[in-house]
């Protein structure tokens, strides 16, 4: 059997609540949130509920599709690893899943999320976080770039350590800014996933309950479990090689992501696509961007590479700055790389920007960044 899909704002929580709640009971149509003009397009397996419109490497948009079964079985998990069911403050575009998520975990917890109004600021965080009801557990969901500005305020910061969970996800966060938090009396849990797994399903680098890690021989990140999705909406080449079952019947999502399984542990290293080539030795920007963001006064950091003619790609670190920081010595940002990292991932150009462009909610766009990298070293 086949089910119709509903287009739905992305923007109106209200509505969007109404039409995930009816598609989730089967009571409604599926749900495509977008705020972008579209069409239904074709029907979807009866127990999808939700698609979720996302790029990949390459930028093509591909509709993951969601069942009932496996958003709730992530709504669970998540209030089973915290504190339970409770009331969720919405500070990420319903667009995509991890805002997605904060409204579908209010529809299983029976509560109404308390949307942000207007650009993420300190001010418009405090005025939200005052809103959400204190008879129960109180979580928000961040991306690094919204925490970073709420640790600038002293407020907004006591407001958010007020929260029995601060999700942080959407892309890597450096170690100083989670350390930083936590100093600071914020309950953060970092998050792994993608629109594929709904969302986050590892938490401070250990599985959800049900969720299973393995890494693939070239050192790509596979997932298992409930939170599984169905695959592509009409694109079935593209979900047979990102979702492939092993001899023992067991369905795998094989990820583009790297990493490392260490004692019940995963450490996630980056995308395997976004690993650069530099002089013919492999650097990933992960690890370069991990040292950089121990440097002091670095507020944000993207590693990119630029084309060189001798080295393929030169290694250029792209900084945002605290206000009134000096600008790091790029000879002592290299040897501190170099000695960490070896010399093939010593930067060989440093920008500093204000603002590092982002894409969906939050991302860094990596790509962005680099054509803007090397648009300034040309000119």
């Amino acid at each position: 059997m086949s089910r119709s899909v509903r287009v739905v704002p992305a923007t109106p929580v209200a509505e969007l609540t109404t039409a995930l709640r009816d598609a989730l009971s089967g009571a409604g149509p599926a749900v495509l949130p977008t705020d972008e003009p579209t069409e239904p397009g074709t029907p979807v397996p009866d127990d999808v509920a939700l698609l979720v419109r996302t790029s990949g490497s390459t930028g093509a948009p591909r509709d993951v599709l969601l069942s009932a079964d496996a958003l709730l079985a992530s709504a669970r998990a998540t209030h089973t690893r915290l504190a339970g069911p409770g009331h969720w403050l919405l500070a990420l575009p319903t667009a995509h899943i991890a805002g997605l998520q904060v409204v579908l975990r209010s529809v299983a917890a029976g509560t109404e999320p308390v949307r942000l109004s207007g650009p993420f600021r300190a001010a418009s965080f405090l005025a939200a976080a005052a809103q959400v009801p204190s008879d129960g557990p109180r979580y928000v969901s961040l991306v690094p770039t919204q925490l970073i500005r709420v640790l600038a305020d002293p407020a907004a910061t006591d407001a958010l350590a007020g929260f029995d969970a601060v999700l942080l996800g959407g892309a890597a966060a450096p170690d100083g800014l989670i350390a930083d938090a936590r100093a600071r009396g914020v309950r953060l849990v970092t998050t792994y996933g993608m629109s594929e797994t709904c969302g986050g399903c590892v938490y401070d680098g250990v599985p959800l309950d049900g969720v299973r890690v393995a890494i693939d021989p070239d050192d790509r990140i596979a997932l298992t479990g409930p939170m599984l999705a169905t695959g592509y909406r009409d694109r079935p080449e593209l979900t047979a090689d990102s979702f492939r079952t092993d001899a023992d019947g067991t369905r795998w999502l094989h990820t583009s992501d790297l990493g490392r399984w260490s004692q019940g542990t995963l450490t996630v290293l980056g995308r395997a696509d976004d690993v650069l080539i530099t002089g013919g030795e492999k650097v990933p920007p992960a690890a370069v961007e991990r040292v950089l963001a121990e440097l002091p006064g670095v507020a944000e950091v993207c590693v990119v590479g630029v084309p060189d003619p001798h080295w393929g790609q030169a290694v250029t670190a792209v900084l945002v700055l605290h206000p009134g920081t000096a600008v790091p010595d790029p000879a002592a940002v290299r040897t501190r790389v170099a000695a960490a990292l070896g010399p093939a991932a010593a930067p060989r150009h440093q920008l500093v920007l204000d603002t590092l462009p982002t894409r969906g909610p939050g991302k860094i766009d990596r790509r962005g960044v680099a054509a803007l990298a090397a648009d300034r070293l040309t000119h």
